[in-house]
């Protein structure tokens, strides 16, 4: 039995080094490219209407009351000529945001702007029927998608638009950026880690021509690349990645604009953070099972760009490494002690530690290149802290992993917006978050618990033989399932007086290294 706990534990490690060798290759991508100028396109502003191509823009939105006007506000604000420009509403709401909708949709109309109120019959295939329906009516050659959370910046589209110039490109994508970083603890830790994501691995895969994903707004998609591609498909619950991958096997290029900020707003509610979670690992494994067979034959695909399209989208699955990891790690320290004549395996598997200098550096560039090279304090308390929540939503995660991988259909489950942005401001009040995400205390809660004390009955066992070889791991483990299970706790009842932690106070930064 020991044999065989060192045997998955040692597997489970060399898996996880294989994985951050990809991730390692993606940072070298993105420095390599960091190093080249960047090819500024010139925008449209300025330009007559007539020289500017149609585009439509949809916002699918299902019960936004309390960011849906601030969302077609913000819209309405876009640079563009506006008889070349089209509004789509795609409501498949069904509460009071209707009217919103409709007071916001009569106003503008008012005002000369062609916005559309779009009701659909019923809500079939979710987001992705919407943004279908959508697309059978819309007027554009180009479309732009933005979720009801994001408030983008006015010259978006005079500063994307302009790639589709190239008649391969199919798809034009911005990062990320966030409204309500600083909101607490639990936004910070989502920023932190969201920005690996869209400075190093959406900046690393562009650079050296790997396949992509569209993130599911805050970019524009060429109407002929999606139409190629067969469409948008419900039959995975992140459409988004879905698509992408058929376009570029359909030969069409993606454009990631690194430089244009798409400032949106971070879940503030462990229960919103977990759907959205949910959502994102199970939709990431359906779309592994849809699509890995089909990418590994596509001809034309060159192996390293296939080999990264297999980490790529099995990313998800790492999440159950992790869990086993941590798992197994307590059992492991146990046969250490035990057995001190294992010392030269654990001397091997202590090569597998540079795991934790590629991830270093994954998360720490973004961190430097937000504050232009300025080395801060907060630093050190975010990597770890950030690996912390992420081994703490590791069980969470893996069971959406596997349920996207055996095929087991679920409700579509989105994440509440809230429309908060100051440390204590209320979001208690939010009717979402308690009516569609149901109750925080279950029995998964109760499980991420129970293995806060597992962790910590791993620390006391290192202290009591004297043994500290996985004593990081296991605090940073015992701390993320803790963090976990508390917010789940504290945020489980909206009448509570519980108040979110507030967040640490930063540096004022001098804003992003690329704008």
């Amino acid at each position: 039995m020991e044999a065989l706990v060192l045997v998955l534990y040692g597997l489970v490690v060399t898996l996880l080094f294989l994985y951050n060798c990809n991730q390692l290759s993606l940072i070298f991508s993105y420095i390599k490219h960091k190093r080249k100028s960047y090819t500024r396109f010139r925008d449209y502003d300025g330009r007559p209407a007539e020289q500017v191509p149609f585009v439509t823009i949809q916002l699918p939105v299902y019960n936004e009351l309390y960011v849906a006007e601030r969302l077609i506000d913000s819209i309405a604000a876009l640079n563009y000529p506006r008889e070349k420009l089209e509004i789509q509403v795609l409501d498949d709401s069904t509460d009071e945001t209707v009217d919103i909708i409709a007071h916001r949709v009569a106003h503008f109309r008012r005002h000369g702007l062609d916005i559309r109120h779009i009701r659909r019959p019923d809500r079939k295939g979710f987001k992705a029927g919407a943004l279908a329906y959508g697309l059978q009516q819309a007027k554009g050659e180009f479309l732009a998608i933005f979720d009801a959370d994001f408030v983008p910046d006015p010259d978006f589209l005079l500063k994307t638009i302009p790639h589709f110039e190239n008649p391969k490109v199919g798809i034009v994508q911005t990062r990320w950026t966030h409204l309500n970083e600083d909101y607490s603890i639990l936004t910070q830790l989502q920023a932190f880690g969201l920005n690996a994501h869209f400075f190093v691995e959406q900046g690393g895969r562009n650079a050296d021509g790997y396949f992509m994903n569209f993130n599911g707004t805050a970019g524009v998609w060429r109407k002929q690349a999606i139409l190629e591609a067969g469409g948008w498909s419900s039959d995975t619950i992140t459409e988004d990645l879905d698509l992408s991958y058929r376009a570029q096997l359909k030969g069409w290029k993606f454009v990631y604009r690194e430089d244009i900020g798409s400032p949106a707003e971070l879940p503030v509610a462990m229960k919103a953070l977990k759907s959205q979670q949910y959502r994102w690992m199970k939709g990431a494994a359906e779309c592994a099972r849809k699509l890995m067979l089909r990418v590994l034959r596509a001809p034309g695909v060159s192996l390293r760009v296939k080999i990264h399209a297999f980490f790529h989208l099995l990313s998800s699955s790492t999440f159950i490494l992790v869990f086993l990891l941590g798992v197994l790690s307590v059992p492991v320290l146990y046969i250490r002690i035990r057995h001190p004549e294992y010392d030269w395996v654990f001397f091997l598997l202590g090569f597998f530690q540079v795991n934790l200098l590629i991830l270093l550096s994954f998360y720490g560039i973004p961190y430097w290149l937000e504050r232009r090279g300025r080395l801060e304090r907060l630093g050190l308390y975010y990597f770890p802290m950030y690996s912390s929540l992420m081994m703490g939503l590791s069980l969470h995660n893996s069971i959406a992993v596997i349920e996207g991988f055996i095929g087991r259909k679920t409700p579509f489950v989105r994440t509440p917006k809230f429309n908060v942005d100051a440390g204590g401001s209320s979001w208690r009040t939010n009717k979402y978050v308690h009516r569609d995400l149901g109750a925080s205390i279950n029995w998964l809660t109760v499980a991420e618990g129970l293995l806060m004390v597992y962790f910590l009955f791993g620390i006391a066992m290192a202290f009591y033989h004297q043994r500290y070889d996985m004593i990081v791991f296991h605090v940073m483990l015992a701390v993320g399932f803790g963090l976990v299970f508390a917010y789940s706790v504290f945020h489980s009842d909206a009448r509570a007086g519980f108040t979110l932690p507030k967040a640490i106070k930063k540096p004022q930064s001098v804003g992003s290294a690329v704008s």
